[in-house]
C-alpha cells in the first residue's frame, strides 16, 4: 500500500485562501442582510452579516468605515460590497467590505457605480478642466428660485463681489422633470454670449433626491460647455458625477460663491497697495535719475563741450594731411606715366606705319604682276609645244594622207577574221563615212 502523504493545516489553509483569492466571483461580491454582533470600535470594525439561515463574518477597515454617511446599527438591514477572504490562523472565511449602506438605495446605488466606471472609462472625468475666470462679470446660476441656494449664493457673491452680475435659470433639481430642465438650461446657457461661468446646484438630501445630478444627459451637457462650470450640489459629504464632470467641485452652494468670485474690498485693497508701490518705486527711480543728471551735468562734457571732440579735430586734421598727400603723389604717379604713354604713342603714329606698307604693297604688287606674265607666257609655251605634239598624234592628220578605219556595228576591225561576206561596214574617211558591203574576203600571208 502506497504511503499517503499528510498536508499541514497551514498547508490547507494556504490552499484554500489561494482559490478564494484566484476566484473571480469572490473578487467583488454585492450581499445584501442584517447587522449582527456590531460594536463600534476605534479602528477597523468587526461584525456580522445574517439572513434566517446563515451568517458570515464581516471588517470594515478606518478608511472606508470613515467615508460613512450614515450611523450602523446592531439589526439594520443593509447592502454592501466586498470580497471574500480567508483568515489563515483561524481558518475563517470572511467579507472585506469596500462600500455598505442602507438596504432601500441599494438599486441606484449599483446603477450609480456602474454609470461612473463607464463614463470614468470614456475619459469624461478626467478630461482637461476649464480654469475659472480671475474677475467674471456676468455668472449664470442653475437653482430652484425658492431655495436657498440662490439666496446663499447671491448674499455670498454680493457681499464678496458687488460689481458682478448674477443670472438666474429657474431650473427644476428634483423629480420627473429636473433632468431635462438642467439640460435644457445648461444648453441656454453655453448658447447665449456673455456668460463667464456657471453655477449649478441645490440643496442636500438622499441619493434618490440627488439623482438628477447623476443621470448620463446632464454629465455630458456639463463636458460639453464651452464655459467653467462649478457643481455644488448636496452637501459636503455628497458626490454626484456632475460634481466629477464639472470643472470645479464645491462642497456647498456657499462655496461656490466663493470659489466663483473674489473679494472686492481685497482687491481694491491689493490695488492700493500695488499703486502704492509703484509710485513709491518710480519716485525712486526718478529721484536715482535726477542725481545722475545732476552729476552728468558737473561733467566737464557740459561746461566745456569743445573738449569733447578736440582729440577728433587732431585726427581729423591728420587724416586730411595725409589724405592730400597720398592724392598728390598718386597725381604725380599718374602723370608721369601719361608722358610716358603719350612718346610711346608719338612714336608709334600710324600714318608712318601706313605710308610704308604701302609702299611695301605697291613693290609687291608689281613683283607678282611680273611673275604672273613671266608664269603665264612659260605656260602658252608649253601648251602650244604639247598641242603640236598632240596635233602629230591626231588620227585625222593620218587620215588626211588617204587612211581610213572601218567599224561594224561600233566596232572597230582589225582582222579580217571579224568580217563575214555580206555584212555591211562603215569605212570611215577624214571626211566623211563610206557604207560598203563584203562581197569576198581575201587572207594575206604576212610571210610573202
Amino acid at each position: 500500500m502506497a504511503e499517503q502523504e499528510y498536508l499541514t493545516v497551514t498547508a490547507l489553509t494556504k490552499y484554500i485562501k489561494r482559490k478564494f483569492d484566484a476566484d473571480p466571483y469572490l473578487e467583488r461580491v454585492y450581499l445584501t442582510g442584517e447587522v449582527s454582533n456590531y460594536r463600534k470600535r476605534p479602528n477597523h470594525q468587526y461584525f456580522n452579516i445574517k439572513d434566517e439561515k446563515a451568517v458570515i463574518s464581516a471588517v470594515m477597515y478606518k478608511r472606508e468605515f470613515s467615508r460613512l454617511k450614515f450611523n450602523l446599527e446592531d439589526g439594520m438591514k443593509v447592502l454592501l460590497v466586498g470580497r471574500i477572504n480567508v483568515y489563515e490562523p483561524s481558518g475563517s472565511y470572511n467579507i472585506i467590505i469596500e462600500h455598505i449602506e442602507p438596504d432601500g438605495v441599494g438599486a441606484l446605488y449599483q446603477a450609480y457605480v456602474e454609470l461612473r466606471e463607464r463614463l470614468s472609462k470614456e475619459g469624461l472625468f478626467t478630461r482637461p478642466k476649464k480654469q475659472l475666470p480671475r474677475y467674471p462679470k456676468r455668472i449664470a446660476v442653475l437653482t430652484s428660485p425658492s431655495g436657498a441656494v440662490i439666496r446663499d449664493i447671491m448674499t455670498t457673491i454680493n457681499r464678496r463681489y458687488p460689481i458682478v452680475q448674477i443670472e438666474l435659470y429657474p431650473t427644476v433639481v428634483q423629480g420627473k422633470d429636473s433632468v431635462q430642465s438642467i439640460v435644457t438650461n445648461l444648453k441656454r446657457v453655453n448658447e447665449k454670449a456673455g456668460y463667464d461661468l456657471v453655477i449649478m446646484g441645490r440643496g442636500g438630501g438622499s441619493i434618490e433626491d440627488l439623482w438628477s445630478f447623476n443621470e448620463e444627459a446632464v454629465i455630458r451637457q456639463i463636458v460639453d460647455m464651452t464655459i467653467p462650470v462649478i457643481s455644488s450640489v448636496g452637501h459636503e459629504t455628497d458626490t454626484t458625477l456632475s460634481d466629477l464632470a464639472a470643472d470645479v467641485r464645491a462642497a456647498t452652494p456657499t462655496a461656490a460663491a466663493e470659489l466663483s468670485v473674489p473679494v472686492l474690498t481685497e482687491l481694491l485693497l491689493t490695488i492700493n497697495k500695488e499703486e502704492q508701490r509703484l509710485y513709491q518705486a518710480i519716485r525712486n527711480k526718478v529721484a536715482v535719475r535726477r542725481e545722475t543728471l545732476n552729476r552728468m551735468m558737473q561733467s566737464y562734457i557740459f561746461r566745456q563741450p569743445k573738449r569733447l571732440y578736440e582729440g577728433h579735430l587732431m585726427k581729423v586734421d591728420q587724416y586730411t594731411s595725409r589724405i592730400q598727400y597720398a592724392f598728390s603723389k598718386q597725381f604725380e604717379k599718374e602723370r608721369h606715366a601719361h608722358s610716358r604713354l603719350e612718346l610711346q604713342l608719338h612714336s608709334m603714329n600710324p600714318i608712318k606705319q601706313v605710308m610704308t606698307l604701302q609702299k611695301e604693297w605697291q613693290s609687291l604688287d608689281q613683283t607678282l604682276t611680273t611673275a604672273m606674265r613671266d608664269y603665264l607666257k612659260n605656260k602658252n609655251q608649253k601648251l602650244a609645244h604639247t598641242m603640236a605634239s598632240l596635233d602629230l598624234l591626231s588620227p585625222l592628220k593620218i587620215m588626211n594622207r588617204g587612211y581610213a578605219y572601218v567599224s561594224f556595228e561600233d566596232r572597230i576591225l582589225k582582222s579580217v577574221t571579224d568580217v563575214s561576206p555580206g555584212q555591211v561596214l562603215a569605212v570611215h574617211l577624214a571626211d566623211g563615212i563610206v557604207t560598203t558591203q563584203v562581197k569576198e574576203i581575201k587572207e594575206q600571208n604576212n610571210e610573202d
